[in-house]
């Protein structure tokens, strides 16, 4: 194995919904430290389902449309180029703006088996 690795996300499957786009470049990079994901919200879309953590700390940033993320009881608006940290215990989730939303999500290292907690009908108001 070399020392780095390079690929192209728009190489990698494409898993999500018909409104939100998701290729997880983690496999792919073969990074046991760090997690990359590419993300795309449909105009208008808004995740009901939130998530959050037991140990992973994220940033986010955002390439292109603009959105909205809740971060617990807060809603905040994002424009390309933003960058978001959010604490593993905090609950997260985004909406597309008009034109959509696109980022990427990047994350610490995941304990065996991930980490992930979902919550279900989070922002549904």
């Amino acid at each position: 194995m070399t020392g780095f690795t390079k690929i192209n996300l728009k190489d990698i499957e494409v898993g999500g919904t018909a409104d939100v786009e998701a290729r997880f470049a983690r496999k792919s990079l073969d990074s046991t430290h760090l997690g990359l994901s590419l993300f795309r919200y449909g105009p208008g879309y808004r995740s009901g389902t939130g998530h959050s953590h037991r140990e992973q700390e994220e940033v986010y940033v955002v390439l292109g449309g603009s959105g909205r993320v809740k971060l617990d009881d807060e809603v905040v608006e994002l424009l390309p180029w933003d960058a978001v940290r959010v604490a593993p215990s905090t609950v997260r989730a985004f909406e597309g703006g008009p034109d959509g939303l696109e980022l990427l999500a990047i994350g610490s290292d995941r304990p065996e088996g991930g980490d992930g907690i979902r919550v279900e009908d989070w922002w549904v108001s």
